[in-house]
């Protein structure tokens, strides 16, 4: 019996817990979060232990300091007037810890967590309520001209501001669906590769042999899926600046 390729994405609860009506069971997504977020937390102050790293990086310092520039690079040029360094940790973090659900979700039987729509749009939904907090604090009543730009005559506003509205809400979908959807459709493609392959070995002799053809492609879809995965939290990053940015200089 072939199984779907869509079986992948079944959570597994391994810790059953309901207070009520809420339901905080432990799953193997979960799980993967809290085993990839650790393992990077660890790697990260082991290289902090050794006294800042190395004077001739290795490949991990090497890698941690490329994470560490692009980051600042994406919060210096696109949040205008030096105000960017501010939000270096947060972006920073995202970037990590998406990254890091993104690549530990290859490994063999492992889970991809981003290819949940819960997972990313708590996530998406975490930047836009901060995104708003930021305007509230830093315009305070100002804020209702991301909705309402200034010199817009009055007459316009029933069209302007459902319009506006609604392109401030699809930056939530904007977010959350493109990093799921990009996880969730490149480890279906995978599934299905992998197991056409697995069926061509069984089929006989003619069938083996051309099976190496499939492998060789799915090997080169493995490649393909790790470099999606780094961009998709590249994209992600960059998109938080963006909102940040109109939260900052009120765009």
């Amino acid at each position: 019996m072939i199984s779907s390729p869509l079986e992948q994405f079944h959570l597994i609860p391994l810790l059953p817990l309901r207070m009520g009506s809420f339901d905080f069971t432990l799953t193997h997504s979960t799980l993967m979060m809290y085993l990839g977020l650790g393992a990077l937390l660890v790697l990260l102050r082991i290289l902090l232990l050794e006294g800042g790293g190395y004077l001739v990086p290795n490949r991990w310092q090497v890698f941690v300091e490329g994470c560490y520039d692009l980051c600042l690079g994406l919060v210096t040029d696109i949040i205008a007037g030096g105000k960017g360094q501010k939000y270096f940790p947060l972006v920073f973090t995202l970037f990590l810890f998406i990254m890091v659900c993104n690549v530990t979700g290859m490994v063999p039987y492992s889970f991809t967590s981003t290819s949940h729509l819960s997972v990313t749009l708590g996530l998406a939904m975490m930047v836009f309520v901060g995104y708003h907090l930021v305007c509230v604090r830093k315009h305070g009543i100002r804020l209702l001209e991301l909705y309402y730009p200034a010199g817009v005559s009055l007459a316009l506003a029933p069209l302007i501001v459902p319009i506006e509205l609604l392109a401030r809400c699809s930056q939530v979908i904007s977010l959350s669906v493109r990093l799921f959807a990009n996880m969730m459709a490149g480890h279906t493609l995978l599934k299905v590769i992998a197991g056409f392959a697995w069926q061509m070995m069984a089929g006989g002799t003619l069938l083996f042999v051309a099976h190496l053809i499939t492998l060789g492609v799915l090997t080169l879809l493995i490649g393909l899926e790790l470099a999606v995965a780094f961009i998709q939290a590249y994209v992600f990053a960059v998109l938080t600046c963006i909102f940040l940015n109109d939260a900052e200089n009120l765009h």
